[in-house]
């Protein structure tokens, strides 16, 4: 590569995000974590980025400090999220066709153009698809960080009345996985064996498809003092979904208290099964064994982890998940099932349990707790593997494989 070449890559960009899945304001899942630290970054840098957004979007954009993008605020829909499955369906369609419409009449000037869906959920990525279609020299990265789960497999989270809700992820999810197969310049997927399902030597060569993994904040942990005794004996942080495995964590921590009267578990999040989760522990007397916070972030989470001494990765389907790598950063081990994704995911500093072994689950909770070697092991593989993932590196990382597609 010439020297011409190599400075025609570093040249600022301009990025162009369409989003519209986002229904809540006090939740952050993994994707949007990975947009907003980056973005943070590249605009530092002189990349501009362009968000076409919602009102839930721009709350949580403000209170993650993304304040140099030039966010544009879409009209609002009528349509609920939390109204049923009918409302959340005209929801996203009302919000696709807004998103597609506004994207149409964009017509950028620069000639290094980026139109990046950060989910493969339609208000992302069909608005994405025609700013590709509109504008051919525009490079589309293409974010599918989840594949759907067959709702007739065994693994499948979504049971009894859910699994409707499963079907239609499911079946929604074949169309976009097609048309970005044919049109995205880069996709990028959580782990390894997500790549695997892109790359096909021939359109999509391994360079094509990046696991990004995500990152965590590597720095405040250190600002923060470690407690003089710790409150929790273990901490679960995400979302309260059925992928995430939070009813069977209440089954594990009753295993547990069986064994260990005075266990104390924290739980940090909100989502759909709270009200599951909160009628689970009454039903088993565990009120004052789990303490629910409900969301948390920055320093708050920070402090509930270093007041914590093992963090639970219970999910029973999942393609990474960078939570609870934000916990090992503080130096806590992890025990979560033996799922596929997780085996390069977490390589270390997690000990992995038989799916779905709920008891098993539970005894390796309480090897951590009275094993003294095995727990600094587990701690110090946790810290060593967390500090690899420094969202600094991880941005860098990401943009230069962004620059680099402008060579395919």
């Amino acid at each position: 590569m010439t020297i011409d070449s190599v400075m025609e890559l570093k040249k600022p960009l301009q990025i162009y995000v369409p989003s519209g899945a986002r229904t809540r304001s006090d939740q952050l899942d993994g994707s949007s974590r990975i947009f907003i630290e980056c973005a943070k970054r590249w605009t530092e840098q002189g990349n501009k980025i362009t968000v076409l957004m919602n009102e839930q979007d721009a709350v949580v954009f403000q209170r993650y400090g993304l304040t140099k993008i030039n966010g544009i605020l879409m009209p609002s829909a009528k349509f609920r999220a939390n109204g049923g499955y009918l409302q959340l369906m005209m929801l996203y369609v009302t919000r696709t066709l807004n998103l597609c419409a506004a994207i149409y009449a964009i017509r950028p000037k620069s000639e290094r153009v980026v139109v990046y869906s950060g989910s493969d959920f339609w208000p992302d990525s069909i608005p994405a698809w025609i700013f590709k279609l509109r504008n051919k020299k525009a490079k589309w990265i293409a974010g599918f960080y989840l594949f759907a789960p067959s709702p007739f497999s065994k693994e499948s989270p979504y049971k009894r009345l859910r699994r409707a809700k499963g079907l239609l992820y499911y079946v929604s999810q074949i169309p976009i996985y097609i048309i970005m197969k044919k049109y995205a310049d880069m996709v990028w997927v959580t782990n390894e064996p997500d790549r695997w399902r892109f790359i096909d030597n021939n359109r999509f060569t391994p360079e094509r498809v990046v696991a990004v993994r995500g990152g965590v904040d590597t720095k405040t942990p250190d600002l923060i003092p470690n407690p003089e005794h710790k409150k929790f004996d273990a901490v679960f942080i995400g979302r309260f979904h059925p992928q995430k495995g939070v009813l069977e964590l209440i089954d594990i921590w009753k295993y547990v208290c069986e064994r260990k009267k005075d266990a104390r578990l924290a739980m940090i999040g909100v989502g759909e099964l709270e009200n599951d989760v909160k009628s689970k522990i009454k039903a088993y007397k565990l009120e004052d064994k789990v303490t629910l916070f409900g969301f948390k972030d920055g320093v708050e989470k920070l402090k509930i982890f270093k007041e914590s001494r093992v963090v639970v990765h219970p999910a029973i389907y999942d393609s990474g998940g960078m939570a609870a790598c934000e916990a090992m950063a503080c130096g806590l081990p992890g025990v979560s099932f033996d799922l596929p994704a997780l085996k390069t995911y977490y390589p270390k500093g997690m000990l992995k349990t038989p799916c779905f072994d709920l008891k098993a689950f539970a005894t390796n909770i309480l090897k951590l707790l009275n094993d003294e070697m095995l727990y600094k092991k587990s701690s110090k593989d946790a810290l060593d593997w967390a500090r690899q993932w420094d969202w600094d590196k991880r941005a860098d990382e990401l943009l230069s494989d962004i620059q680099r597609s402008f060579t395919y």
